[in-house]
């Protein structure tokens, strides 16, 4: 078994009140919110997705074609920018996206963008995020719409999936859990999105959450991404320390090393977490049920 894929970039996905815990929040920063947001960003994985590496991009000015059996999304400009990015996005706007799935105008959001786990990110992440995203240099590039194919991109029926599929608010910590446990978690399920890409999904595109993270035999781009329970087809195998050591180096238990698009994941996300965050992640994997 190689699993490769852990946790991939935030738009990799097949559709694109209370508050805060303490173990909710990024390390502290003496640079304030911005330095905060960095952080989050990082886990959030933002920096893949939003850049067309390949194609020459500037750094976070989207533009990335991400195929998937709906159609092909192109990813948005998140720079700063007044008229292409989010320049003119309030806060209030800026969090309404991540937690109702709305546009600034009050459109839907496709769902490739994975505001379904991306709601349960805290408040304070959210505006650290926005904060250190402000800081960034502003590109004019200009959005490339998206090819869809119909019903898929029918903007009109998104209220419809979001009712089904979207359950809005941030996530709680669990009382019967010690904090790595729900640190853990809350790594995984809201900043990591990982359920968005090793989670099966029914034919509207929604989680069958009856399998988290057993795996997706039709993953993003086309690829069979891997069960990380704690099952023998899975991850059983592996120890806390050998889920630390790959998200902080990609190699695996036999020695090999993730290659596509994990490895990115690790270069740009997880292995710039702090070795506390990687094995809360451990801790909150390894506590899985094992699906086979």
């Amino acid at each position: 078994m190689s699993p490769r894929r852990l946790c991939l970039p935030a738009l990799l996905v097949l559709l694109a009140g209370a508050a805060p815990a303490q173990t909710q929040s990024p390390p502290a920063a003496p640079d304030g919110a911005a330095a905060r947001g960095q952080y989050v960003f990082q886990a959030a994985g933002c920096l893949g997705c939003h850049t067309n590496e390949k194609g020459g991009g500037a750094p976070l000015a989207g533009g990335r074609a991400l195929a998937t059996p709906f159609g092909t999304f192109y990813t948005p400009n998140i720079t700063p920018d007044p008229t292409h990015g989010i320049g003119r996005w309030s806060e209030e706007a800026f969090v309404r996206a991540f937690r109702h799935g709305e546009g600034p105008d009050g459109t839907s959001l496709f769902p490739a963008f994975p505001y379904p786990s991306y709601t349960r990110m805290s408040d304070g992440d959210l505006r650290d995020l926005r904060a250190y995203l402000m800081t960034q240099p502003a590109v004019a590039a200009p959005n490339k719409p998206h090819d869809l194919s119909a019903p898929f991109g029918w903007r009109f029926l998104l209220p419809l999936w979001q009712a089904l599929y979207l359950t809005p608010g941030p996530l709680a910590d669990d009382a019967s859990r010690p904090p790595v446990w729900n640190r853990g978690r809350y790594l995984s399920e809201a900043l990591g999105h990982c359920q968005e890409c090793h989670t099966p999904r029914g034919w509207m595109g929604g989680l069958d959450t009856a399998r988290a993270y057993a795996g997706n035999p039709a993953g993003p781009e086309g690829d069979k991404v891997p069960n990380i329970t704690p099952s023998k087809k899975g991850i059983g195998g592996w120890s806390e320390s050998d889920i630390v050591l790959f998200l902080e180096m990609g190699m695996m238990p036999d020695g090999d090393f993730a290659g596509g698009a994990m490895a990115e994941v690790i270069r740009n996300s997880t292995a710039r977490l702090t070795a506390d965050d990687r094995r809360a992640i451990a801790v909150y994997l390894k506590s899985l049920p094992p699906l086979d």
